[in-house]
């Protein structure tokens, strides 16, 4: 007899089909399990007789064959635990076979029977919804299952917990999608004493989903007002709190199965190798860019990365996606993340200061700048010098103006590129492009003599122009101006850093 249980393997934010073939025939001893199988799933076998012994069970002296089907799909993880374990259970009539084939199944066993966490249940969940079946998993991945939807989910915390719910003697109840998440607390803009300029930046790169680069001398503020991004960002809509909990999922970093309103904010240190920035490895999981997906990915201390990391961030700026190759995978994770970086002038941070004068100026500055390449910088649509914070800032009273104050102007210009783009595939003006861009950010007659006359003196590349532009719009935007002026494109032009071409 071949018993079949369906469970999934994991592509990027693809859960693909899997069927797990169990047979127990007659012959000489052996338990051996094909397919593909890495070393977590070949190390199933020990781990699935262990737990059968917990609960009393021993496996057949028979030979036992473990097929994961299609046998040309690698097959990663230790998901594959509970449904072996269950395939075996049909194929020695444990367990009845017609009743698991409604199910899909991933779970991780430990050697005393206990169903183990196994990151990527939420993606198994909906491709389990999207066939028309029910899900089994751990315990602890109940209420994350549960956000599938219409999906029956079945949630031991043991495997003899499992069989006694099939057998009827104690029947699971149903796990209830864990709470989402508000937004969470942080820094608020009325802690920063001056820096009205980085903080109008600040404002612009919020309302549009706009790329920022601030540069100034250590103690400046930098570092605090990017914390305070995420206090004037929108929550995250009900679907996008979805998508961006899809990929917590498959780096298995949800926490109680709960779903988050608040956008990411991720600040990987600056000594962070190119898998950990853009996703890959041995086993291909998601990389800061992507755990950053509609939020924010800060980078602090720019020039201090590895240029060529910096320089992996390219395609992800441009295209919103990042695409990991493998011999034996092409793997894709989301990536549309809105960057903002910090840099000092230079490695000691104070050209400039006639207090502190750079003993090496200017090449210091030359040197320490150039490590971050022209074509990144000229992705970064905001560049904004944040001056060094004098005695009589300190001393003044908090602004008046707070976090709140600034959201709600984001949350209302947001709202005006919701109406915009309804139905077009994008959410902010960051992500308009071609014909779009044109019908939604084209300038009046003076604008457009504006940005010309500024597109020739600043040498301004194809991109940089169409990211003035998107900035020019969002600045209306907030002004709540139906028609870019003028006055929007002379302030976009004012954060655009002059790129010289090679």
């Amino acid at each position: 007899m071949v018993a079949h249980v369906a469970t999934v393997a994991y592509l990027g934010l693809e859960a693909r089909a899997v069927e797990v073939q169990v047979q127990v025939a007659a012959g000489l001893p052996a338990f051996v399990v094909v397919g593909l199988p890495d070393k977590a799933v070949a190390e199933s076998r020990e781990r699935v007789r262990a737990a059968m012994a917990a609960i009393g069970l021993s496996l057949p002296p028979k030979r036992i064959t473990v097929n994961l089907s299609p046998a040309d799909l690698p097959k990663e993880g230790s998901h594959y635990d509970l449904p072996i374990a269950l395939g075996l259970l049909a194929a020695m009539g444990a367990i009845d076979a017609e009743t698991l084939a409604n199910y899909a199944v991933v779970g991780e066993l430990g050697l005393d029977g206990r169903l183990t966490p196994s990151p990527g249940v939420l993606l198994a969940a909906l491709h389990a919804s999207s066939r028309g079946l029910g899900l089994i998993c751990p315990a602890a991945q109940g209420p994350e299952a549960a956000w599938a939807g219409d999906i029956e989910v079945i949630a031991p915390a043991d495997l003899l917990s499992l069989l006694n719910h099939f057998s009827g003697r104690s029947i699971l109840s149903s796990p209830v999608a864990g709470e989402m998440e508000g937004q969470g607390g942080g820094p608020d803009l009325a802690q920063v004493k001056g820096q009205e300029t980085a903080k109008r930046a600040l404002e612009i790169a919020a309302a549009g989903g706009h790329n920022l680069l601030m540069s100034g001398p250590p103690g400046a503020g930098k570092s605090l007002l990017a914390a305070c991004l995420p206090g004037i960002l929108p929550d995250l809509t009900p679907s996008e709190a979805l998508e961006v909990s899809m990929v917590a999922s498959v780096a298995g970093a949800l926490v109680d199965g709960r779903l988050t309103r608040s956008r990411p904010f991720r600040a990987p240190h600056h000594s962070a190798s190119m898998a950990a920035l853009v996703g890959g490895g041995l086993k291909v999981k998601p990389g800061e860019v992507s755990l950053a997906h509609l939020g924010v990915l800060f980078l602090d201390e720019l020039p201090e990365f590895q240029r060529a990391v910096l320089d992996s961030l390219r395609q992800p700026l441009e295209t919103g996606t990042v695409s990991v190759a493998r011999a034996n995978a092409h793997v894709t994770f989301p990536a549309r993340v809105q960057l903002v970086a910090a840099m000092n002038p230079c490695r000691c941070g104070h050209l400039g200061d006639p207090a502190l004068a750079c003993s090496r100026a200017p090449k210091c500055a030359l040197d320490y700048q150039a490590k971050v390449s022209g074509p990144l910088l000229d992705r970064i649509d905001l560049h904004v010098e944040v001056q060094a914070v004098t005695a009589a800032d300190l001393v003044l009273p908090p602004p008046a103006e707070g976090s709140a104050e600034v959201a709600a102007r984001v949350a209302a210009a947001r709202d005006i590129q919701t109406a915009r783009y309804e139905g077009q595939g994008i959410r902010t003006n960051a992500e308009a492009d071609g014909a779009l861009l044109d019908a939604a950010a084209t300038p009046d007659e003076p604008g457009r003599k504006l940005l010309a006359q500024a597109a020739e003196a600043m040498r301004l590349s194809a991109r940089g122009y169409h990211r003035v532009l998107r900035v020019a719009r969002t600045i209306a935007d907030l002004a709540g101006a139906e028609e870019v002026g003028r006055i929007h494109v002379a302030e976009a032009l004012s954060y655009r850093r002059a790129v010289p071409r090679n």
